[in-house]
């Protein structure tokens, strides 16, 4: 397969939902995936905006992102009495990049890299301070 620009939301919608069939299947990620998320086709569809909100920044969007993530990720680590760890992101992360390079190439894809890296990082330091301020 040719790869391209990432440069509308139909380029995110499919690096978006080709991500999270992988994710869907990966043994460490799947289970945790599959048990939090009820209804798919919206959750895919709130990730594609926000991930073209964070990767077309400045361009005038139909739909903006909304949301705290942060919050969600806490819920989730909380609900698996905080057994998410560094090598989930890892491996969400190792996901996300062969993703990208299986269907993409230039600045854009190269900024979704590095996003995805520093979200991953700041989430799970977050997660990991919750924790702290969550003891009894």
């Amino acid at each position: 397969m040719n790869r391209k620009t990432i440069s509308t939301r139909d380029d995110v919608t499919l690096l978006v939902h080709e991500f999270y069939k992988k994710v869907r299947v990966d043994t460490l990620l799947g289970p945790i995936f599959n048990d939090a998320i009820t209804d798919w086709d919206t959750h895919l569809d709130h990730l594609v905006t926000f991930w073209e909100t964070s990767l077309f920044i400045g361009k005038k969007l139909k739909n903006k992102y909304e949301g705290n993530p942060l919050e969600a990720h806490v819920k989730v680590d909380k609900t698996y009495n905080h057994t998410i760890t560094e090598l989930h992101f890892g491996v969400w992360l190792n996901l996300w990049y062969a993703t990208i390079d299986q269907y993409f190439e230039g600045e854009i894809a190269d900024n979704a890299k590095r996003r995805a890296r520093k979200m991953g990082t700041f989430m799970y330091l977050k997660i990991f301070e919750a924790r702290q301020n969550n003891k009894p």
